[in-house]
């Protein structure tokens, strides 16, 4: 979609879109009109009462440059988050695609409800990302998108703020895009060609490690979850370096298992088409470097994700087995369906020891567990710095996508222990699953700031899913926001 800005309230649109408060008697930033129209103006606002999300719309006759007002309420004023207007612009812009309008028009919301800056990011994210689709394989493709304008006043950072926010946009919609591919059109090597093409685009230096050479380095982990498929499993790596050459990188990691079945641990029949989810970690990672290299931010940041199938089969790694995974410890497989920490220790560990980070963020649809812990609207992190902790929770508020940090000492890193090998793949029972999870990964990281986010219950749209506009059904792309203002708050 097009998006450009106005300092005019009074510019020639087909839909003319203003915030309304609760209990309020008028529209935010609306210029004046006739007597008639005002009156129609009004009895709207007493009829809508300008609750969180109800719109209504003013058909205005005449010559006049608007031809509709739309009125957007977004509660009270005391209630208003850092999400309130991404909520509403993602309403106001699915319902201009409903009245199939080529164009339509937002009235930024001044300084005392908002900071206009965090205001123009919300309306553009909201917007862009609400009138996304996932219409690849539909006979039938959406009507054309309309455009936006923003209504702004002036303000010199205004272009910065508008091209940074669509970037930033344009990265969660690319991840989704990825993430909803189905498993037939998406294989570890698909990943590996879309890495290579955002590199190429955005001059970012890429690296595929394939099958033979990922046993020759001894990545045990990726190698024996992905030896059931043949579709080969990848190790994907780009590079971002646009820092000090000295400057240490942050690391991003993302498990990217392209369908999970299980394994020889084979999962129940019924929800199993989702899995095609199950590589939405990678997927993150990729949106993440595509916008951190258009953003020209100037940092080094590396983006590494183990990508496989884990397929039942002839050649598939099994319980009971002892692998050796990259950092040279060894895992006992009690469950072959808990295979994405054993991709991950493979890819944190070679993260820290190639290129020596300040710290490293991994992302990962987990456990089910997490979404037991925490439902399907809020992302579990483990940490082992209180400093990296309070950063990513900093980004969290601002972007609001939340985080909810449990705690990881020596009592749930005993609990995977094991008798014949280093540690063992699953903790004791059903006990603690997100938690001893992490402390698998942990076994991986020797002395860098690591934390790990566990995107299981939000990175798709599930039957507990709160509903928000810009996320429609499928996958979200959480976590590019969230990282994406952490680096640039570095």
């Amino acid at each position: 979609m097009k998006i450009k800005t106005e300092k005019s309230t009074k510019k020639k649109t087909s839909l003319l879109c203003g915030f309304v408060l609760e209990n309020s008697n008028k529209v935010i930033g609306l210029p004046k009109f006739d007597i008639k129209i005002t009156s129609s103006i009004n009895q709207s606002l007493k009829d809508m009462d300008g609750k969180l999300g109800r719109l209504s719309i003013i058909p205005i006759p005449g010559k006049n440059p608007v031809q509709r007002i739309l009125l957007a309420g977004i509660g009270k004023k005391d209630n208003l988050t850092k999400d309130t207007i991404r909520f509403v612009s993602g309403k106001i812009a699915q319902k201009a695609r409903e009245l199939k309008l080529k164009e339509f028009s937002i009235i930024t919301p001044p300084n005392f409800i908002i900071e206009p800056i965090s205001a123009i990011s919300q309306i553009i994210e909201g917007t862009k990302m609400a009138l996304y689709k996932f219409d690849k394989f539909k006979s039938e493709k959406i009507d054309t998108i309309p455009e936006l304008t923003v209504i702004v006043s002036k303000s010199n950072k205004i272009s910065k703020a508008i091209k940074t926010a669509e970037i930033v946009a344009d990265g969660a919609i690319f991840t989704k895009s990825i993430a909803n591919l189905p498993p037939n059109e998406c294989t570890p090597t698909t990943l590996a060609n879309f890495a290579k093409i955002i590199s190429k685009k955005n001059k970012m230096k890429c690296n595929i490690i394939s099958e033979p050479e990922l046993k020759k380095q001894g990545f045990g982990g990726i190698s024996a979850v992905g030896q059931g498929s043949k579709n080969e499993p990848k190790l994907i790596v780009l590079e971002h370096n646009h820092g000090q050459k000295n400057d240490k990188p942050i690391v991003l990691v993302g498990k990217a298992v392209t369908f999970d079945t299980g394994g020889i641990s084979l999962k129940p029949g019924s929800g199993m088409d989702e899995m095609k989810f199950d590589k939405c970690g990678g997927c993150t990672v990729l949106g993440i470097m595509k916008s951190v290299s258009e953003l020209n931010l100037p940092i080094n940041v590396i983006g590494i994700i183990p990508s496989v199938e884990n397929m039942p089969g002839g050649e598939s790694y099994r319980p009971g087995d002892i692998i050796k995974l990259f950092s040279g410890k060894t895992a006992e497989i009690l469950n072959t369906d808990a295979e994405g920490r054993l991709i991950l220790a493979d890819a944190l560990s070679y993260g820290e020891k190639q290129y020596a980070p300040k710290a490293i963020i991994d992302f990962a649809t987990l456990t089910g567990a997490c979404i037991v812990a925490l439902g399907t609207n809020v992302a579990a992190i483990v940490s082992n710095d209180e400093r990296l902790t309070k950063k990513i929770n900093d980004a969290s508020k601002r972007t609001t996508e939340e985080v909810w940090e449990l705690p990881l000492n020596q009592d749930y890193m005993d609990m995977i222990k094991s008798d014949v090998a280093d540690m063992k793949n699953v903790g004791i029972g059903r006990a603690a699953g997100t938690i001893t999870a992490a402390a698998f990964l942990k076994n991986a990281i020797e002395n860098t700031p690591w934390i790990h986010i566990d995107i299981a219950g939000v990175a798709w749209t599930q039957g507990a899913t709160k509903e928000k506009s810009y996320n429609p059904k499928g996958a979200t792309g959480f976590g590019v926001r969230l990282i994406l203002d952490y680096l640039q708050n570095l």
